[in-house]
């Protein structure tokens, strides 16, 4: 729609010449719905949580876009979506959302805030909730597309891009930084482009999303008693631990956790020692899973991977002695050497339990950085796993970082018992929301919410 003039008009006449009616117009198509600003910017001068920005009235929205038009510094928008001259700018492949809470998962704020996505949810579902993203094409910014125009519809119907950016089929760099914000909530790599994990995270219902927020208000109220002043807890759905020190989370780790096929169980424990440069006993269901069909297409694996084979005398058994046709290899213990090719790294975190399960380190970093962080057998791989081993060490009072890595780079096998023995628990969260108003999503890998509706990264 033109507003009269020359094709030069400048930004701020054409921002003038916007009527309010078209300001209501562009609100309306947008369900109403207002996020908070953002680009950085705008995101410092922010009012209120994304959850108040959700609930907000028109005429509310209305006062921001006027703000907008009065202080040309706040990002500028208009019905008809972006232009390049304007939406388009060098640094929008640094935009990213990372939402590093010190809340911790399991705490009775959680339970409140918890309850309040859940009446905001309902909110938005009375609005109609929102839409579906159609597939078949990758979208990025830079793309000019009519899929886009169902993104921004989507985006701002959730709260993730401001209701006045408009809808139009142009992929800006607000949009990116919608997406991104998107992706992190829903624990996916926040690279801004929509592919099929995002498309799919898109696209599941929001009586979904409702009801796994119900479910896991009571997983989190159930476990947010006393767990102690210092404790790890390990989210699978999510997969990531936290070190939780007076109600804080002292530090937040990337992990990955059981596939669906042999899941991470769901526990309470306590941490009684930490092993350096160990040694890895073979569970018996991976001799039978893993290593038989292994050796059956390559005779040299264990030899490769420095696994000896012991008799009940513990006496070494050459792997050629063994009838790999058969499950005759379960019979022995199968005990990887300490070394860079572990399985379990250079560090074991022990706490005794009935699933033989631990925290370790892992020789395979690349997998932290990915979508999917479901491939162990059980046991929990740990990013930066020093560091909570520092954490775990601290009431020791004779070890630091300089002396953890010192024992690493020797080699030496080392048992350390923990002077506090330190809780853990083994959680199934698979939706929560914190202080500042951000609803967090991860997949319900082990379909255990009962919403018989796959999630995004059950992949």
């Amino acid at each position: 729609m033109r507003t009269g003039g020359p094709v030069t008009l400048s930004k701020a006449r054409v921002r003038m010449a916007m009527t309010i009616f078209e300001r209501l117009v562009v609100l309306a198509v947008a369900g109403t719905v207002a996020a908070a600003p953002l680009s950085a910017s705008a995101e410092g001068r922010g009012a209120g949580s994304w959850l108040g920005s959700l609930v907000r009235q028109p005429s509310e929205s209305v006062q921001l876009a006027a703000a907008r038009d009065a202080d040309p510094s706040l990002p500028a928008f208009d019905s008809r979506g972006a232009n390049w001259s304007d939406r388009f700018d060098p640094s929008s492949d640094t935009l990213s959302f990372t939402f590093d809470s010190r809340q911790p998962t399991l705490s009775a704020e959680t339970v409140q805030n918890i309850q309040r996505a859940i009446d905001t949810y309902l909110a938005i579902q009375a609005r109609g909730g929102w839409n579906t993203v159609p597939g078949g094409q990758v979208l990025r910014v830079g793309l000019s597309h009519k899929n886009v125009a169902s993104l921004r519809e989507r985006l701002i119907a959730s709260g993730d891009l401001n209701a006045s950016a408009g809808i139009s089929n142009t992929f800006d760099t607000y949009v990116e930084a919608a997406v991104r914000r998107f992706q992190a909530r829903h624990g996916l790599l926040p690279d801004g482009m929509v592919q099929d994990a995002t498309l799919a995270e898109l696209n599941v219902p929001i009586e979904v999303r409702i009801n796994q927020l119900r479910t896991n208000l009571v997983r989190v109220n159930s476990m947010s008693a006393d767990l102690g002043d210092r404790y790890v807890m390990v989210n699978i759905p999510a997969a990531e631990v936290e070190a939780v020190e007076n109600g804080v989370v002292a530090s937040r780790h990337t992990a990955v956790v059981g596939r669906s096929d042999r899941e991470s169980p769901v526990l309470a424990k306590k941490v009684l020692y930490v092993s350096f440069n160990p040694y890895w006993t073979v569970p018996k269901s991976i001799i039978r899973k893993d290593i038989i069909p292994k050796m059956r297409e390559d005779p040299t694996y264990l030899t490769r991977y420095k696994i000896r084979i012991l008799d009940g005398k513990g006496q070494e058994i050459d792997p050629a002695q063994v009838d790999w046709s058969t499950d005759e290899a379960v019979d022995y213990m199968l005990k990887q050497d300490p070394g860079d090719q572990n399985s379990l790294g250079s560090i074991r975190i022990n706490f005794p339990n009935e699933h033989a399960v631990y925290l370790h380190d892992t020789p395979q970093q690349t997998l932290f950085g990915t979508n999917a962080r479901f491939h162990s057998s059980g046991c929990v791989r740990v990013q930066n796993v020093r560091q909570l081993v520092d954490w775990l060490l601290q009431p020791n009072g004779d070890w630091s970082r300089t002396k953890i890595d010192a024992v690493v780079r020797s080699g030496e096998r080392v048992d350390v018992s923990l002077k506090k023995k330190t809780p853990i628990y083994f959680a199934y969260i698979t939706a929560w929301a914190t202080s500042d108003g951000v609803v967090h999503f991860r997949p319900d890998i082990y379909n255990r919410d009962g919403l018989g509706t796959p999630l995004a990264s059950d992949i």
